[in-house]
């Protein structure tokens, strides 16, 4: 296997310079570094055991952390829509 000397990194380093941009290296260089922190957030909570349950309280409903995002399926928003237009229309008074 050969050696990587400190002449082929710079060459390295100047190609992927040439490639990106000096504009699109620092951001490249951030979405890398976010992307490791979401990877090691993502083990360490697999590896942590889940929270145990208050039998008094009940099942509490979960609630979406700030940062956490929500996605539907146009299929789930469609019918999301649809069911609450029906309720608002069940719970409107009759126009006349």
């Amino acid at each position: 296997m050969p050696n990587v000397g400190a002449f082929e990194l710079i060459i390295v380093l100047v190609v992927v310079l040439l490639l990106f941009g000096s504009t699109r290296l620092p951001k490249l260089a951030k979405s890398l570094g976010e992307a490791q922190k979401e990877f090691k957030k993502g083990v360490a909570d697999a590896d942590a055991p889940p929270p145990a349950k208050r039998a008094a309280d009940g099942p509490s409903p979960a609630k979406p952390a700030a940062d956490d995002r929500v996605t539907l399926t146009k299929a789930e928003l469609d019918a999301m829509l649809a069911e609450r237009e029906a309720q608002a229309r069940k719970d409107s008074p009759p126009s006349v």
